[in-house]
């Protein structure tokens, strides 16, 4: 039995006999091309693990992050409110922006198996960086489009999620086999190959349109509801902590001269906390925890974490706090998602999930900004993670609770006051003023409907004995008209038709 909280599991699979048992579902070629994707990121990451990033002097390498990383800021800053809508009313736009992020990486590649040694290698290895976020902006689009119904749209999240942990894992095995044999020039090699084929099986994905047509009115004001724009803040806050610990990790260890692989067992584990959280968000959820504590569980898990990783200190600090981190990421992700579902039934699920992780990669993109032309040591960036987190918590329970008592807008009632009007409109009734809040009324009376007869009372009318009730008004007359409505409107019934 389906409901609203989003986190039920998918439905057991339909036995397929004859041909259909060869029919492959769109959520699996979506699978398959995700797979792919991810494989060939890691594979990069083994390859830049022993380049000339670690090769060069630390202040020389910050200067370079940090100015294509303010490049990197450009495509989701400019570009995507530009060029998604447009490609989410393409039929098959998500999809082709899918093959051209595989393919365009599978080339950089090309390109950067002679550059390793060259400062041309940071120019390519941000546009891989771009494309890969692309990718993933393009991904959570085409998910509610691959899925049969609503109620399936978390947990294929969630399957993705858990899928990008395992290949993660899974690609590091030929990646180190490839490095074995041909160096970082091998595993680039390799990571072509994976790119070509998930370009390829790109193509397999189906062509729909993931915007029919323009954002309406209901959507916009679901979209805008108090508890998703709070969710949306806390986790966007959670998405820069993690960029920031990415090459937080990074410059240290490279300004200690410490081996590559101690930054890869972090990355690793911060692999592990994806998977982790995929398994154990779902599992919470349906054991009863709502999306609202889910966020404020990971929030504050991770900004303990953080205080506890600075007093440890040391790579074995760093590597169970990016398990700690990436379990919050995950989690917290999947949480989000799920109050969208929620809140936002009206919505459409790609244009909504590209447009917040369109916010959420670009605040990827400034939470790495700071690590990079600020140095400090780990200790003290786990301070800072820590802290950004605990207000991350405390703001967003504040918020919520001023939420419940009213004292920030409930801007979801507006959907249902608009939905409301338009049902009782349609049954020949005038809308009732306790259906209408004071920021939603108009500011001129409202035109009655025909056939309906409206009494005003007047609730502060000395000259009016108690006795005698105010005479309806009369459609008519000029005055009657211009003076706007002192009271509560009713419904006679003696008067209707």
């Amino acid at each position: 039995m389906a409901t609203a909280n989003g986190w039920q599991p998918l439905s057991p699979p339909r036995r397929r006999a004859g041909a259909a048992a060869f029919v492959v579902a769109p959520f699996t070629r979506l699978a398959r091309a995700h797979a792919a994707a991810v494989a060939g990121d890691t594979l990069i990451a083994l390859a830049l693990a022993n380049s000339l990033f670690f090769d060069i002097d630390p202040d020389a390498a910050r200067t370079q992050v940090a100015r294509y990383l303010v490049l990197t800021m450009a495509p989701f800053a400019v570009v995507a409110p530009l060029i998604g809508p447009a490609l989410d009313r393409a039929r098959g736009g998500r999809r082709w922006m899918v093959v051209g992020a595989n393919a365009l990486r599978a080339i950089i590649c090309v390109l950067m198996i002679g550059d390793l040694d060259s400062m041309l290698l940071f120019p390519e290895a941000f546009a891989v960086l771009v494309l890969a976020k692309s990718y993933h902006v393009a991904k959570s689009a085409l998910v509610p489009t691959v899925v049969r119904d609503d109620a399936e749209l978390v947990e294929a999240n969630s399957r993705l999620s858990f899928l990008s942990g395992v290949i993660t894992f899974a690609a590091a095995l030929p990646g180190g086999l490839a490095y074995a044999i041909g160096g970082s020039q091998g595993v680039l090699v390799l990571a072509t190959a994976v790119f070509a084929v998930g370009a390829v099986l790109g193509t397999r994905i189906p062509p729909t349109r993931v915007a029919q047509d323009e954002t309406s009115e209901t959507e916009r004001a679901e979209l805008r509801g108090g508890g998703i724009v709070l969710a949306a803040s806390a986790m966007a806050l959670l998405r820069g902590t993690v960029g920031f610990l990415t090459f937080l990790v990074a410059f240290a260890l490279r300004g200690s001269d410490a081996p590559a692989w101690q930054y890869g067992l972090v990355v690793g584990a911060s692999g592990v906390g994806s998977l982790v959280g995929a398994v154990v968000a779902p599992m919470l959820r349906r054991g009863g925890l709502a999306e609202e504590r889910i966020l404020q569980a990971v929030l504050g898990t991770t900004a303990v974490a953080g205080v506890l990783a600075s007093w440890a200190g040391g790579v074995t600090a760093a590597a169970a706090f990016a398990l700690c981190l990436g379990t919050a990421a995950s989690s917290g992700k999947l949480a989000f998602d799920s109050v969208v579902q929620r809140d936002a039934p009206d919505a459409n699920r790609g244009r909504s999930f590209a447009r917040f992780e369109t916010r959420f990669q670009l605040m990827w993109v400034a939470g790495s900004f700071i690590p990079v032309v600020i140095s400090m040591p780990l200790e003290i960036g786990f301070l800072v993670i820590a802290a950004t987190t605990g207000f991350a918590l405390f703001s967003y329970l504040a918020s919520l609770r001023r939420l419940e008592r009213g004292e920030l807008p409930q801007r979801r009632r507006a959907t249902r006051v608009i939905t409301s009007r338009l049902r009782r409109r349609r049954q020949g009734f005038a809308p009732e003023a306790d259906e209408v809040p004071e920021d939603a009324r108009p500011p001129g009376p409202a035109a009655a409907d025909p056939g309906v007869a409206v009494a005003r009372t007047v609730t502060a009318a000395p000259t009016v004995p108690p006795a005698q009730h105010p005479a309806p008004a009369d459609p008519s007359d000029d005055d009657a008209a211009d003076d706007p409505p002192r009271g509560p409107v009713v419904i006679d019934p003696t008067k209707l038709q």
